[in-house]
Protein backbone atom coordinates (compact mmCIF):
# COMPACT_ATOMS: atom_id res chain seq x y z
CA UNK A 1 0.00 0.00 0.00
CA UNK A 2 1.09 3.39 -1.14
CA UNK A 3 2.21 5.44 2.06
CA UNK A 4 0.23 8.80 2.79
CA UNK A 5 1.92 12.01 2.37
CA UNK A 6 2.98 13.43 6.35
CA UNK A 7 0.69 16.56 5.20
CA UNK A 8 -2.14 14.43 4.45
CA UNK A 9 -2.04 12.68 7.82
CA UNK A 10 -1.64 15.94 9.35
CA UNK A 11 -4.70 17.55 7.33
CA UNK A 12 -6.87 14.61 8.29
CA UNK A 13 -5.73 14.55 11.83
CA UNK A 14 -6.76 18.54 12.23
CA UNK A 15 -10.03 17.97 10.79
CA UNK A 16 -10.99 15.17 13.58
CA UNK A 17 -9.97 16.46 16.96
CA UNK A 18 -8.09 20.29 16.08
CA UNK A 19 -9.65 23.99 17.51
CA UNK A 20 -12.74 25.38 16.22
CA UNK A 21 -13.06 29.19 15.53
CA UNK A 22 -14.91 29.47 19.06
CA UNK A 23 -11.90 27.92 21.16
CA UNK A 24 -9.32 29.61 19.21
CA UNK A 25 -10.86 33.02 19.83
CA UNK A 26 -11.18 32.11 23.38
CA UNK A 27 -7.18 31.03 23.27
CA UNK A 28 -6.17 34.63 20.98
CA UNK A 29 -8.37 36.49 24.09
CA UNK A 30 -6.77 34.79 26.73
CA UNK A 31 -3.31 35.42 25.75
CA UNK A 32 -3.83 39.12 24.52
CA UNK A 33 -6.19 40.06 27.35
CA UNK A 34 -4.90 38.82 31.10
CA UNK A 35 -2.23 41.34 32.96
CA UNK A 36 -3.02 44.27 30.80
CA UNK A 37 -6.74 44.04 32.13
CA UNK A 38 -5.54 43.82 35.72
CA UNK A 39 -2.70 46.50 36.84
CA UNK A 40 -0.89 47.78 33.46
CA UNK A 41 -4.04 50.52 33.08
CA UNK A 42 -2.77 51.63 36.53
CA UNK A 43 0.96 51.02 35.44
CA UNK A 44 0.51 53.05 32.01
CA UNK A 45 -1.17 55.92 33.86
CA UNK A 46 1.72 56.49 36.57
CA UNK A 47 3.89 56.53 33.95
CA UNK A 48 1.92 59.16 31.37
CA UNK A 49 -1.20 60.57 33.47
CA UNK A 50 -4.48 60.99 30.94
CA UNK A 51 -2.15 60.29 28.31
CA UNK A 52 -1.68 56.81 28.85
CA UNK A 53 -5.19 56.24 26.64
CA UNK A 54 -2.94 57.81 23.83
CA UNK A 55 -0.38 54.66 24.33
CA UNK A 56 -3.92 52.22 24.71
CA UNK A 57 -4.70 53.53 21.20
CA UNK A 58 -1.79 53.56 19.56
CA UNK A 59 -0.98 49.85 20.42
CA UNK A 60 -4.63 48.47 19.78
CA UNK A 61 -4.77 49.96 16.31
CA UNK A 62 -1.24 48.68 15.42
CA UNK A 63 -2.36 45.34 16.80
CA UNK A 64 -4.70 44.68 13.75
CA UNK A 65 -2.40 44.80 11.00
CA UNK A 66 -0.11 42.87 13.55
CA UNK A 67 -2.74 40.35 14.37
CA UNK A 68 -3.82 39.80 10.85
CA UNK A 69 -0.76 39.20 9.24
CA UNK A 70 0.58 36.22 11.98
CA UNK A 71 -3.11 35.35 11.31
CA UNK A 72 -2.56 34.65 7.34
CA UNK A 73 1.21 33.56 8.16
CA UNK A 74 -0.44 30.99 10.86
CA UNK A 75 -3.47 30.15 7.98
CA UNK A 76 -0.51 29.72 5.16
CA UNK A 77 2.30 27.41 7.29
CA UNK A 78 0.81 26.00 10.42
CA UNK A 79 3.55 24.63 12.53
CA UNK A 80 4.72 24.65 16.18
CA UNK A 81 7.64 26.72 15.30
CA UNK A 82 5.12 30.28 14.93
CA UNK A 83 7.20 33.15 14.29
CA UNK A 84 10.95 31.56 14.19
CA UNK A 85 9.44 28.97 11.20
CA UNK A 86 8.48 31.94 9.60
CA UNK A 87 11.90 33.61 10.16
CA UNK A 88 13.79 30.68 8.99
CA UNK A 89 11.35 30.58 5.67
CA UNK A 90 12.30 34.32 5.00
CA UNK A 91 15.67 34.90 5.90
CA UNK A 92 17.11 31.34 6.85
CA UNK A 93 17.91 29.33 9.76
CA UNK A 94 20.71 31.33 11.37
CA UNK A 95 17.84 34.30 12.26
CA UNK A 96 15.37 31.90 13.09
CA UNK A 97 17.30 30.55 16.13
CA UNK A 98 17.15 33.97 18.52
CA UNK A 99 13.60 34.74 17.37
CA UNK A 100 12.82 31.16 18.89
CA UNK A 101 14.55 32.18 21.61
CA UNK A 102 13.07 35.27 22.03
CA UNK A 103 9.68 33.94 22.57
CA UNK A 104 10.71 30.43 24.47
CA UNK A 105 13.00 32.37 27.02
CA UNK A 106 10.30 35.25 27.49
CA UNK A 107 7.82 33.01 28.66
CA UNK A 108 9.44 31.95 31.51
CA UNK A 109 9.88 35.89 32.32
CA UNK A 110 6.15 36.99 30.75
CA UNK A 111 4.38 33.93 32.70
CA UNK A 112 5.37 34.57 36.21
CA UNK A 113 4.63 38.23 36.03
CA UNK A 114 1.45 37.52 35.03
CA UNK A 115 0.61 34.86 37.24
CA UNK A 116 1.92 37.21 40.32
CA UNK A 117 -0.49 40.22 39.07
CA UNK A 118 -3.57 37.96 39.62
CA UNK A 119 -1.70 36.34 43.16
CA UNK A 120 -1.85 39.83 44.44
CA UNK A 121 -5.77 40.60 43.56
CA UNK A 122 -6.22 37.51 45.16
CA UNK A 123 -4.52 37.86 47.97
CA UNK A 124 -5.83 41.37 48.68
CA UNK A 125 -9.44 40.21 48.41
CA UNK A 126 -8.70 37.90 50.98
CA UNK A 127 -6.66 39.87 53.61
CA UNK A 128 -3.34 37.18 53.01
CA UNK A 129 -0.62 39.43 52.88
CA UNK A 130 2.09 39.62 50.77
CA UNK A 131 3.23 36.83 51.57
CA UNK A 132 0.37 34.63 50.17
CA UNK A 133 0.82 36.32 46.45
CA UNK A 134 3.91 33.89 45.21
CA UNK A 135 2.23 31.07 46.33
CA UNK A 136 -0.99 31.89 44.93
CA UNK A 137 1.34 32.76 41.32
CA UNK A 138 2.67 29.01 41.46
CA UNK A 139 -0.54 27.52 41.82
CA UNK A 140 -2.07 29.46 39.05
CA UNK A 141 1.23 28.04 36.82
CA UNK A 142 0.50 24.50 38.32
CA UNK A 143 -3.05 24.83 37.12
CA UNK A 144 -2.21 25.74 33.54
CA UNK A 145 0.58 22.79 33.65
CA UNK A 146 -1.86 20.38 34.35
CA UNK A 147 -4.68 21.79 31.83
CA UNK A 148 -1.80 21.71 28.81
CA UNK A 149 -1.51 18.24 29.92
CA UNK A 150 -4.57 16.90 29.05
CA UNK A 151 -4.93 18.78 25.66
CA UNK A 152 -4.95 21.49 23.98
CA UNK A 153 -8.90 20.71 22.91
CA UNK A 154 -10.17 20.45 26.35
CA UNK A 155 -8.39 23.45 27.37
CA UNK A 156 -9.46 25.58 24.76
CA UNK A 157 -13.31 24.46 25.54
CA UNK A 158 -12.36 25.43 28.99
CA UNK A 159 -11.17 29.13 28.04
CA UNK A 160 -14.17 29.77 26.16
CA UNK A 161 -16.09 29.26 28.62
CA UNK A 162 -14.04 31.69 30.99
CA UNK A 163 -13.54 34.24 28.33
CA UNK A 164 -17.38 34.74 28.07
CA UNK A 165 -17.79 35.14 31.72
CA UNK A 166 -14.93 37.60 32.11
CA UNK A 167 -15.68 39.32 28.72
CA UNK A 168 -18.92 40.27 30.29
CA UNK A 169 -18.04 40.80 33.96
CA UNK A 170 -15.58 43.53 32.21
CA UNK A 171 -17.93 45.03 30.02
CA UNK A 172 -20.36 45.74 33.38
CA UNK A 173 -17.44 47.12 35.08
CA UNK A 174 -16.53 49.67 32.23
CA UNK A 175 -20.49 50.52 31.99
CA UNK A 176 -20.54 51.11 35.67
CA UNK A 177 -17.59 52.97 35.88
CA UNK A 178 -18.06 55.15 33.01
CA UNK A 179 -21.08 57.06 34.69
CA UNK A 180 -18.41 58.31 37.70
CA UNK A 181 -15.90 59.50 34.90
CA UNK A 182 -14.81 63.40 35.52
CA UNK A 183 -13.62 65.81 32.81
CA UNK A 184 -11.15 67.17 35.39
CA UNK A 185 -9.54 63.71 35.96
CA UNK A 186 -8.12 64.07 32.16
CA UNK A 187 -6.36 67.28 32.87
CA UNK A 188 -3.24 67.88 32.68
CA UNK A 189 -3.22 65.54 29.67
CA UNK A 190 0.57 65.10 29.37
CA UNK A 191 1.90 65.96 33.02
CA UNK A 192 4.79 64.19 32.29
CA UNK A 193 5.47 65.11 28.32
CA UNK A 194 5.16 63.33 24.74
CA UNK A 195 7.93 61.08 25.66
CA UNK A 196 6.14 59.73 28.53
CA UNK A 197 3.41 58.00 25.87
CA UNK A 198 6.02 56.28 24.20
CA UNK A 199 7.71 54.73 27.82
CA UNK A 200 3.93 53.90 28.52
CA UNK A 201 3.39 52.49 24.81
CA UNK A 202 6.77 50.46 25.29
CA UNK A 203 5.85 48.33 28.79
CA UNK A 204 1.89 48.50 27.83
CA UNK A 205 3.15 46.19 24.75
CA UNK A 206 3.40 43.49 26.98
CA UNK A 207 -0.88 43.63 26.70
CA UNK A 208 -1.26 43.13 23.32
CA UNK A 209 1.60 40.93 22.15
CA UNK A 210 0.24 37.76 22.06
CA UNK A 211 -1.17 37.67 18.67
CA UNK A 212 2.74 35.14 18.41
CA UNK A 213 1.84 33.26 20.63
CA UNK A 214 -1.55 32.03 18.84
CA UNK A 215 0.94 31.47 15.72
CA UNK A 216 2.33 28.61 17.86
CA UNK A 217 -0.77 27.29 17.81
CA UNK A 218 -2.21 27.16 14.49
CA UNK A 219 -1.41 23.34 13.40
CA UNK A 220 -3.85 22.97 16.69
CA UNK A 221 -6.36 24.19 14.47
CA UNK A 222 -9.09 22.09 12.00
CA UNK A 223 -9.06 24.23 9.53
CA UNK A 224 -6.23 26.94 10.20
CA UNK A 225 -6.92 28.55 6.51
CA UNK A 226 -10.70 29.47 7.45
CA UNK A 227 -10.55 29.15 11.58
CA UNK A 228 -7.37 30.96 12.20
CA UNK A 229 -8.29 34.94 10.32
CA UNK A 230 -11.61 34.21 11.82
CA UNK A 231 -10.93 34.21 15.20
CA UNK A 232 -8.16 36.61 15.47
CA UNK A 233 -10.51 39.24 13.99
CA UNK A 234 -12.84 38.70 16.52
CA UNK A 235 -10.43 38.32 19.50
CA UNK A 236 -9.07 41.72 18.20
CA UNK A 237 -12.66 43.04 18.18
CA UNK A 238 -13.03 41.81 21.77
CA UNK A 239 -9.37 43.08 23.82
CA UNK A 240 -9.85 46.28 21.40
CA UNK A 241 -13.04 47.41 23.52
CA UNK A 242 -12.17 45.68 26.49
CA UNK A 243 -8.58 47.64 26.63
CA UNK A 244 -9.60 51.45 25.32
CA UNK A 245 -12.54 51.13 27.38
CA UNK A 246 -11.04 50.04 30.86
CA UNK A 247 -8.21 52.41 30.02
CA UNK A 248 -10.52 55.30 30.64
CA UNK A 249 -12.67 54.40 33.22
CA UNK A 250 -9.24 53.76 34.82
CA UNK A 251 -8.37 57.35 34.30
CA UNK A 252 -11.79 58.88 34.32
CA UNK A 253 -12.83 57.07 37.29
CA UNK A 254 -10.40 56.85 39.70
CA UNK A 255 -8.58 60.25 38.75
CA UNK A 256 -5.49 60.73 40.69
CA UNK A 257 -5.66 57.01 42.39
CA UNK A 258 -4.68 55.41 38.48
CA UNK A 259 -0.93 55.51 38.81
CA UNK A 260 -1.18 54.88 43.09
CA UNK A 261 -2.81 51.10 42.88
CA UNK A 262 -1.76 47.98 41.80
CA UNK A 263 -5.37 46.74 41.88
CA UNK A 264 -7.57 49.16 39.66
CA UNK A 265 -9.99 46.50 38.49
CA UNK A 266 -10.72 46.41 42.09
CA UNK A 267 -11.09 50.12 42.45
CA UNK A 268 -13.67 49.84 39.59
CA UNK A 269 -15.62 47.59 40.88
CA UNK A 270 -16.00 48.69 44.89
CA UNK A 271 -17.12 51.87 43.25
CA UNK A 272 -19.79 50.62 41.41
CA UNK A 273 -20.52 47.65 43.71
CA UNK A 274 -19.12 48.30 46.85
CA UNK A 275 -16.87 46.22 48.97
CA UNK A 276 -18.61 43.06 48.20
CA UNK A 277 -17.10 43.13 45.09
CA UNK A 278 -13.70 42.57 46.05
CA UNK A 279 -13.80 38.70 45.64
CA UNK A 280 -15.30 38.83 42.43
CA UNK A 281 -12.22 41.15 41.12
CA UNK A 282 -10.17 38.57 42.60
CA UNK A 283 -11.71 35.38 41.34
CA UNK A 284 -12.16 37.40 38.08
CA UNK A 285 -8.35 38.18 38.19
CA UNK A 286 -7.49 34.81 38.78
CA UNK A 287 -9.43 33.52 35.90
CA UNK A 288 -8.26 36.41 33.42
CA UNK A 289 -4.20 35.25 34.56
CA UNK A 290 -5.00 31.30 33.96
CA UNK A 291 -5.97 32.24 30.61
CA UNK A 292 -2.72 34.16 29.86
CA UNK A 293 -0.26 31.63 31.52
CA UNK A 294 -2.18 28.63 29.40
CA UNK A 295 -2.34 30.59 26.39
CA UNK A 296 1.56 31.16 26.83
CA UNK A 297 2.84 27.90 27.97
CA UNK A 298 0.93 25.99 25.36
CA UNK A 299 2.47 28.15 23.07
CA UNK A 300 6.10 27.59 24.44
CA UNK A 301 5.63 24.07 24.93
CA UNK A 302 5.31 23.39 21.19
CA UNK A 303 7.60 25.96 20.41
CA UNK A 304 10.18 24.18 22.38
CA UNK A 305 9.33 21.31 20.78
CA UNK A 306 10.10 22.41 17.09
CA UNK A 307 13.55 24.27 18.23
CA UNK A 308 14.21 20.69 19.46
CA UNK A 309 13.92 19.07 16.59
CA UNK A 310 15.21 21.67 14.58
CA UNK A 311 18.76 21.42 16.67
CA UNK A 312 18.14 25.14 18.31
CA UNK A 313 16.98 24.04 21.44
CA UNK A 314 18.99 21.07 23.82
CA UNK A 315 16.59 17.85 22.18
CA UNK A 316 17.16 16.14 25.65
CA UNK A 317 14.92 18.43 27.47
CA UNK A 318 12.55 19.55 24.93
CA UNK A 319 11.56 16.23 22.65
CA UNK A 320 9.68 13.30 24.23
CA UNK A 321 9.76 9.84 23.04
CA UNK A 322 6.39 9.49 20.37
CA UNK A 323 4.99 12.96 20.70
CA UNK A 324 4.33 12.92 17.47
CA UNK A 325 0.77 14.92 17.11
CA UNK A 326 0.55 14.75 20.99
CA UNK A 327 1.13 16.78 23.87
CA UNK A 328 4.62 18.58 24.15
CA UNK A 329 5.36 17.42 27.85
CA UNK A 330 9.14 17.80 28.13
CA UNK A 331 9.09 21.16 26.77
CA UNK A 332 5.77 22.43 28.65
CA UNK A 333 7.80 21.23 31.81
CA UNK A 334 10.58 22.99 31.36
CA UNK A 335 8.95 26.01 30.60
CA UNK A 336 6.75 25.55 33.38
CA UNK A 337 9.37 24.67 35.66
CA UNK A 338 11.67 28.14 34.49
CA UNK A 339 8.37 30.30 35.38
CA UNK A 340 8.14 28.58 38.48
CA UNK A 341 11.46 29.47 39.56
CA UNK A 342 11.41 33.17 38.24
CA UNK A 343 7.95 32.98 40.67
CA UNK A 344 10.14 32.73 43.79
CA UNK A 345 13.29 34.81 42.58
CA UNK A 346 10.80 37.78 42.58
CA UNK A 347 9.85 36.36 46.66
CA UNK A 348 12.78 36.49 47.67
CA UNK A 349 13.45 39.71 46.43
CA UNK A 350 15.91 38.63 43.42
CA UNK A 351 13.95 40.60 40.75
CA UNK A 352 10.67 42.34 41.03
CA UNK A 353 7.25 42.80 38.40
CA UNK A 354 8.00 45.58 36.54
CA UNK A 355 11.05 44.35 35.69
CA UNK A 356 9.87 41.43 34.54
CA UNK A 357 6.95 43.56 32.49
CA UNK A 358 9.45 45.37 30.58
CA UNK A 359 11.96 42.63 29.80
CA UNK A 360 9.17 40.38 28.43
CA UNK A 361 7.82 43.57 26.75
CA UNK A 362 11.51 44.35 25.08
CA UNK A 363 11.44 39.97 23.95
CA UNK A 364 7.90 39.94 22.51
CA UNK A 365 8.45 43.39 20.47
CA UNK A 366 11.53 41.59 19.20
CA UNK A 367 9.59 38.83 17.99
CA UNK A 368 6.78 40.88 16.61
CA UNK A 369 9.05 42.82 14.24
CA UNK A 370 10.71 39.88 13.14
CA UNK A 371 7.12 38.10 12.59
CA UNK A 372 6.60 41.06 10.49
CA UNK A 373 9.88 41.56 8.54
CA UNK A 374 9.53 37.88 7.67
CA UNK A 375 5.89 38.60 6.31
CA UNK A 376 6.34 41.10 3.86
CA UNK A 377 8.70 38.38 1.82
CA UNK A 378 6.80 35.32 2.51
CA UNK A 379 2.95 37.01 1.99
CA UNK A 380 3.18 36.92 -1.75
CA UNK A 381 -0.19 37.72 -3.76
CA UNK A 382 -1.33 39.77 -0.72
CA UNK A 383 -0.35 42.94 -1.36
CA UNK A 384 -2.21 44.27 1.07
CA UNK A 385 -0.95 42.57 4.64
CA UNK A 386 2.55 42.83 3.19
CA UNK A 387 2.43 46.84 3.20
CA UNK A 388 0.63 46.56 6.10
CA UNK A 389 3.25 44.83 7.50
CA UNK A 390 5.97 47.25 6.17
CA UNK A 391 4.14 49.56 7.88
CA UNK A 392 3.49 48.02 11.09
CA UNK A 393 8.00 47.00 10.98
CA UNK A 394 8.08 51.17 11.50
CA UNK A 395 5.86 51.54 13.98
CA UNK A 396 6.94 48.31 16.45
CA UNK A 397 10.64 49.63 16.15
CA UNK A 398 9.92 52.66 17.41
CA UNK A 399 7.99 50.84 20.18
CA UNK A 400 11.01 48.57 20.83
CA UNK A 401 13.30 51.32 20.73
CA UNK A 402 11.75 52.72 24.02
CA UNK A 403 12.44 49.69 25.69
CA UNK A 404 15.40 51.56 26.41
CA UNK A 405 18.02 49.44 28.73
CA UNK A 406 15.73 46.65 28.49
CA UNK A 407 16.91 45.48 24.83
CA UNK A 408 19.89 43.85 26.65
CA UNK A 409 17.78 41.35 27.27
CA UNK A 410 16.70 40.00 23.73
CA UNK A 411 20.34 41.04 22.51
CA UNK A 412 21.92 38.28 25.18
CA UNK A 413 19.24 35.60 23.96
CA UNK A 414 20.47 35.90 20.67
CA UNK A 415 23.81 35.69 21.55
CA UNK A 416 23.18 32.66 23.16
CA UNK A 417 21.07 31.50 20.22
CA UNK A 418 23.84 31.72 18.23
CA UNK A 419 26.29 30.67 20.41
CA UNK A 420 24.60 27.80 21.06
CA UNK A 421 23.93 27.71 16.67
CA UNK A 422 28.14 27.09 16.41
CA UNK A 423 28.85 24.81 19.37
CA UNK A 424 30.28 21.57 17.86
CA UNK A 425 27.98 19.72 20.41
CA UNK A 426 24.79 21.12 18.43
CA UNK A 427 22.55 18.23 17.80
CA UNK A 428 21.39 18.49 13.82
CA UNK A 429 18.42 18.71 13.06
CA UNK A 430 15.97 15.86 12.82
CA UNK A 431 13.26 17.45 9.78
CA UNK A 432 12.50 13.53 9.15
CA UNK A 433 11.57 12.42 12.37
CA UNK A 434 9.12 15.48 13.16
CA UNK A 435 6.26 15.57 14.22
CA UNK A 436 3.58 17.13 11.49
CA UNK A 437 2.93 20.33 13.41
CA UNK A 438 6.76 20.94 13.35
CA UNK A 439 7.02 20.87 9.99
CA UNK A 440 9.20 23.90 8.43
CA UNK A 441 10.48 24.96 11.64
Amino acid sequence: MAERPVGVVARRRRRRSGLGAGAGTALCVGAVLGPGALTLTSTAAAEAGPGSVLAWLVLVAVSLPVAWVFAALGARHPDGGGVAASVERAFGARLAGPVGWWFYWAVPLGVPAAALIGGEYAAAAAGWGRSAVPVIALLVVGAAYGANLVGLRLSGRLQLLMVGVLASLLAVTIAVSGTRMRAAHFTPFLPHGWASVGVAAGMLFFAVAGWEAISHLSAEFTAPERDLPRATLLAWGIVTVLYVGLALVTVGALGTRAGATSTPLTLLLEGGFGASARPVAAVAALLLTFGAVNAYLAGAARLGEALGRRGALPRRITVGPAEGGGVPRRSLTVVTLASSGVVVAVACGFVDLETLLRATSACLAAVTLAGLAAATVLLEGRRSLRVSAAVSCGVVATVLAFCGPFLVVPAVLAVAASAFAASPSRPHATEGRASPRDRGI
